[in-house]
């Protein structure tokens, strides 16, 4: 080879290593090069990321910062490359304001990626119509919510092996805050649906279907009563299907959807419907697999994601009694490392909660166990290098 043809290999190669990226690539040149080893044992584990991820916290209301803590303690047992920035943001506790607000959205648009509880909303109207938690969504664009609900390996329940995917637009629909007295004992309130959000959900759903492989994509809706809301919406979504002959496209009314999932689930691949629908059904699915305990969710925009439990629930009446199951929002931290790209982290912390559940010795009560938070906390942390 000549020296000129050396000299354009090295330059080719400086550029393809550069263009993978800082972290990935030096993980990838970290790992030793051996024939026999893909052959007779699993693949080492990846070196440690140089650079640590900053990721917004936000506990939120009931046993968030109780769940945060496991997730914090479980990140630290297994050197989780992540430094949380933590925010304390509550309109039952006095600790929300304009002025924090604006920080946690400073943090999170500066750090793209969040993990939160549920930040609980008063039912008592207080002149602000929109609670922090919908402001939050709204001003990140957060427009996708998507719930994988996924049976638990040794946890039966009425129907096993379940694994389907509800989304949800959580922008507009019933959700707007935009209420009125017109007269006197008279409430209107109002349920926007525009095409370009329709639309935009209705993309999401089948994108996702196409990446993650899946093959049926069912919109659910009401428009036999709401003719023009949710017709546009139905609309939307047909129109987006057309771009998708691979996927199969069905729609079903809500209430019918309802009946379907408590007798049959299997039928349902992936789901998307409006905001307020996408609410009940998130909640319904939750409790055919385990309840909110052991659900994930995740919220998209096109640039953040925030990672949250499937079934938003505050649980209130556990608050400081050491009993709620971090479950949930384990899978959801290990959602979070897959989506910064720390496949073997977020492999171990998944793992290690599935495999302490399948075992079935340490489980909350909610599971039908006796296990405190911090047992179960525990027990994951001893089975992360297993």
């Amino acid at each position: 080879m000549s020296a000129t043809m050396a000299a354009a290999l090295r330059g080719s190669l400086v550029t393809l290593v550069k263009g993978l990226g800082g972290p990935r690539w030096q993980q990838l040149a970290s790992r030793p090069l051996s024939v026999s080893a893909g052959l007779c044992a699993p693949e080492a584990p990846p070196a440690r990321a140089d650079a640590t991820f900053k990721v917004t916290m936000v506990p939120g209301d009931g046993v968030g910062p109780e769940l945060m803590t496991a997730v914090k303690d479980v990140f630290k047992a297994g050197d989780v490359p992540v430094e949380f920035e933590e925010f304390h943001l509550s309109e039952v506790q006095n600790m929300a304001s304009e002025e924090k607000l604006e920080q946690v959205l400073t943090s999170m648009k500066n750090n793209r990626v969040a993990i939160k509880g549920k930040i609980h909303t008063p039912m008592e109207f207080k002149g602000e119509l929109a609670s922090y938690e919908m402001r939050l969504r709204r001003k990140l664009d957060l427009f996708a919510n998507v719930v994988h609900v996924n049976s638990l390996p040794g946890y039966n329940t009425r129907h096993n092996n379940l694994d389907l995917v509800i989304i949800r637009e959580q922008t507009e629909g019933e959700y707007s805050s935009l209420e009125h007295e017109s007269v006197s004992g008279v409430i209107e309130c109002l349920k926007i649906i525009t095409r370009e959000k329709s639309r935009r959900i209705a993309k999401f759903a089948f994108d996702y279907a196409t990446k993650k492989g899946r093959n049926k994509v069912t919109a659910v809706h009401k428009a036999n009563i709401m003719k023009l809301g949710d017709g546009l919406f139905l609309q939307s979504c047909a129109e987006v299907a057309e771009l998708y002959p691979k996927i199969k496209y069905e729609n079903i009314i809500i209430d019918n959807c309802c009946m379907q999932l408590v007798q049959n689930p299997y039928q349902f691949d992936v789901l998307v419907m409006p905001n307020l629908y996408g609410n009940i059904i998130d909640n319904l699915a939750a409790g055919l697999v385990g309840g909110a305990g052991v659900v994930p969710g995740e919220s998209y925009s096109a640039e953040y994601a925030v990672f949250e439990t499937g079934a938003r629930h505050p649980f209130a009446q556990a608050v400081g009694r050491n009993i709620a199951n971090p479950t949930a929002m384990l899978l959801s931290a290990a959602n979070m490392l897959r989506h910064l790209n720390l496949e073997y982290h977020s492999n171990m912390v998944s793992d290690a909660v599935k495999r302490v559940i399948k075992q079935g010795k340490v489980r909350t009560g909610d599971l039908g166990g006796y296990a405190t938070s911090d047992e179960f906390t525990r027990a994951v942390i001893a089975n992360l290098a297993v």
